[in-house]
């Protein structure tokens, strides 16, 4: 490879999020790689950082054309410049989207066991979550009677999509994402649609943008994407939501300006700007050195952790580990390990569903890395007792 996804950098010491722990500890939970990033993003920002002003800030044409020819080369979805609304995270857009798209009491329908956050900008804003659990039998897949009861309701006015399906690395196929996008029509719910894992994805695999399904699913639908997931740029808070429908685009744009949350910092759009120009040859190293990591975890698993099943994902860095076979409280034994092993991962309970008894674990990181991780999550285990 011509970049070196091996390298141990030290994380620790600059305010790390996810490294903010004891001494001895290895963090594996926090959806945030351990790689370096892309030369073309460092030399973007340091020639910014350069200029030695950091005042208030605008988004450049160049951001617009950057996110377009993207998604139009690697989707095949054609955006175009008005749809695209900056914004500082898919989080805080959300939450701005809850709050502008339905009423205080509404529904809104998520499929768990997903990403916990949608809770909180559901459930903080005053609606409630109307869960409608995935099927699960070593794979999952969606209940597409109970989706319906869920969206068929009078309080129903929106579904949080996440595409591709954060944890259980589930990229939906066009077919799926279309027969969602029917129920929605039909009992008139608007779909927000997270997109940000779409590109950590094996080869072989199709994301598929849902908007880019047809005019009638464009037309009812907001896409939150960003490059801070596949170019590991969280830090610098930027983000889009593309909105092709005119009357929902204003009241989207409305929101995320009331809320404060347009307004890039001065390297925001420049570092997105050189992830899509100039990235596209390092994310594929990337994603080749991660499908790499998914092959030697499940081989670990296979070897040494049989009674621990990781479910087969096409998507993310993130593993969805299914740990019924030991416990059916993986909080329990997410505690356990971090106390007798130093491993620090997330129990899958937050994410609802049928999440108890499974943990996520973050494999974006230096093989090394991993491999000490996999080791501490067996001598963990051999200690355990539930």
């Amino acid at each position: 490879m011509k970049y070196n996804f091996d390298k141990l950098t030290d994380r620790r010491g600059v305010n790390s999020l996810k490294w903010d722990c004891a001494v001895g500890e290895l963090p594996m939970w926090v959806a945030d790689m351990d790689f370096e990033n892309a030369p073309c993003i460092q030399k973007a920002v340091e020639e910014r950082a350069k200029k030695g002003i950091f005042g208030y800030t605008v988004v450049d044409e160049e951001w617009y054309n950057s996110i377009i020819n993207w998604w139009s080369r690697r989707h095949n979805w054609h955006i175009q410049r008005d749809w695209l609304i900056f914004c500082t995270g898919i989080v805080p857009a959300i939450t701005s989207m809850v709050k502008r798209l339905s009423e205080v009491g509404d529904d809104v329908v998520i499929l768990t066991p997903v990403y916990d956050i949608f809770f909180h900008s559901v459930e903080n804003t005053g609606r409630h979550v109307a869960e409608s659990p995935l099927l699960y039998d070593g794979q999952y897949s969606i209940d597409w009677a109970d989706l319906e009861q869920k969206l068929s309701r009078p309080t129903a006015s929106l579904m949080i999509l996440c595409n591709p399906h954060n944890p259980v690395g589930k990229l939906w196929s066009a077919e799926e994402l279309k027969r969602i996008g029917d129920l929605c029509i039909k009992h008139h719910v608007t779909v927000i649609s997270d997109e940000i894992h779409c590109d950590i994805c094996g080869p072989e695999s199709s994301y598929v943008p849902f908007a880019s399904l047809g005019e009638k699913y464009a037309q009812n639908c907001a896409v939150c994407i960003s490059a801070t997931k596949a170019f590991n740029i969280a830090g610098l808070q930027c983000a889009a939501v593309a909105v092709p429908n005119e009357a929902l685009r204003a009241k989207v744009e409305r929101g995320l300006n009331s809320d404060e949350v347009a307004e890039p910092n001065c390297f925001a759009a420049v570092a997105t700007s050189a992830a899509f120009d100039g990235g596209e040859e390092w994310l594929d190293e990337l994603n080749a050195y991660i499908l790499q990591n998914r092959d030697f975890a499940e081989s670990f698993f296979k070897e040494k952790l049989s009674k621990l099943r990781p479910v087969q994902g096409n998507s993310s860095y993130l593993l969805w580990v299914d740990c019924s076979a030991v416990t059916g409280d993986a909080e329990k034994l997410c505690a356990h390990l971090r106390a007798d092993a130093g491993l620090w991962i997330t129990a899958g309970g937050q994410y609802r569903g049928n999440g108890k008894s499974f943990v996520r674990i973050n494999m974006a990181c230096p093989r090394a890395r991993l491999a000490d991780g996999l080791e501490r999550l067996e001598r963990g285990l051999k200690t355990f007792k539930n």
